[in-house]
């Protein structure tokens, strides 16, 4: 193939999508793997041409082999089967996972893998494929928080008797085109990072060698959020990606925005809290003036140090009206928002400094009053089985000094080895 011809194929493997809210989709909330697998599965079978799926850890119990199987009879008909996993996420199964694709003809890549000791020393290994997406044909996709893992499978604890909380969302329409090109970049990425010998030998037989490669990288970066477009029948979503290049913050953004913009309520449900001084001021503000502001975050705690993190917060933002639940039935793995009556967002992202300045993320924004609705419902239900943190202790003595120093210098000292400078 000419090199032009392969470099035309980079950019357009390579290419991120650019956020814009657009119409005439059909997005359907899912709760649960329980939900997400089979309807994954009945679109990956009815897949003729494509499919894509990046996730940060593919297991290999009985829900993944599951989803591997239709993988893999995809494949066998013809449809071109690519599948990414994380390097670290998928650390512990990953030789079982080649083992669940071998002999077939699913193209599986590892993004970052971290099968040489030497690559543990490298920066930018602590920026990981957090994304969890599935698209087929273009025509739908998947976009949410849950790995392809059983829910009641833990990777830290074992088997429990209740599912994790957590939500992804099924899209049908133009935005599904969206989640596929996200899906392929990814894939891309991690097949350049493996062969970029090749592909530098690519660049350098072509004709204007430096600037081919300086229109690669502005492809690589992706392109600023772009205002509503098109049809702007319901319902309107917008695919949101947190990429290390032109769109850092994105995700953060369209949250702040919306939250800055809350005339009634604020409804966030995730597990790693440990948002930047932005971020807090937003909620504190929306509290200020009305706005009922609540967070669910983890009651049955799987990191530590993840749940000192945000219980360092507490009594700052209860000090504003920001009413606090932990969930406590099982694991909370949801990245969920609700914002008024019409705004709402389910995703990967966590709202803390890995998801928000140096995971690849990807979250669904959705402005539609019956999907919020929906959501609505799901929150009043996991609130319900939630306790409130009432009267959190104010932590202004020497000990709430130091346990907040501590937290901050270790989110620092990780954000600057990552590469991340300023004040988060």
């Amino acid at each position: 193939m000419p090199a032009g011809e392969e470099l035309a194929r980079l950019r357009a493997w390579t290419a991120v999508p650019a956020p814009r809210f657009v119409g005439g989709n059909r997005v359907e909330l899912l709760e649960g793997g329980d939900a997400l697998f089979p309807a994954m599965c009945a679109a990956i079978a009815a897949a003729e041409h494509e499919v894509w799926l990046a996730t940060y850890i593919f297991h290999d119990d009985a829900a993944a082999q599951r989803v591997a199987d239709a993988l893999r009879v995809a494949a066998a008909r013809g449809v071109a089967v690519h599948v990414v996993v994380d390097g670290f996420g998928t650390i512990a199964t990953l030789g079982r996972v080649r083992a669940l694709f071998a002999g077939s003809a699913v193209r599986l890549e590892i993004f970052r893998p971290l099968d040489r000791w030497y690559a543990w020393l490298q920066p930018g290994q602590l920026r990981r494929l957090h994304q969890k997406l599935c698209a087929c044909d273009e025509s739908v996709g998947f976009v949410g928080g849950i790995n392809i893992i059983d829910d009641r499978n833990d990777l830290n604890h074992g088997s429990t008797d209740a599912p994790r909380l957590d939500f992804a969302v099924q899209v049908r329409g133009p935005l599904a085109q969206s989640v596929q090109t996200a899906a392929r970049a990814m894939w891309a990425r991690a097949h350049l990072s493996r062969a970029w010998r090749e592909e530098v030998r690519v660049l350098a037989r072509s004709a204007t060698p430096v600037n081919e490669a300086m229109t690669l990288l502005r492809q690589l970066r992706g392109a600023a959020v772009l205002p509503e477009e098109g049809d702007t029948s319901p319902m309107r979503a917008a695919f949101v990606v947190r990429d290390n290049l032109r769109q850092r913050r994105a995700i953060e953004r369209s949250y702040v925005e919306a939250i800055r913009r809350a005339r009634r309520r604020v409804d966030l449900a995730v597990p790693y809290f440990y948002p930047g001084r932005v971020f807090r001021r937003a909620l504190r503000q929306a509290a200020r003036r009305g706005v009922r502001v609540r967070l669910l975050l983890q009651g049955k705690v799987d990191y530590r140090i993840a749940a000192l993190a945000a219980r360092a917060l507490y009594a700052e933002l209860q000090g504003h009206g920001v009413r606090i639940f932990e969930y406590t039935p099982a694991f909370l793995h949801a990245k969920v928002a609700l914002v008024d009556d019409d705004w709402a967002t389910v995703g990967s992202s966590n709202i803390d400094p890995l998801s928000l300045l140096l995971n690849l993320e990807a979250n669904v924004v959705v402005r539609d009053a019956d999907f919020a609705r929906t959501l609505a419902e799901r929150f009043e239900a996991a609130f319900a089985v939630s306790q409130e943190v009432v009267g959190a202790p104010r932590t202004s003595g020497w000990r709430g000094w130091l346990q907040r120093a501590a937290v901050a210098w270790i989110a620092n000292v990780y954000l600057r080895v990552a590469g991340i400078t300023g004040r988060y």
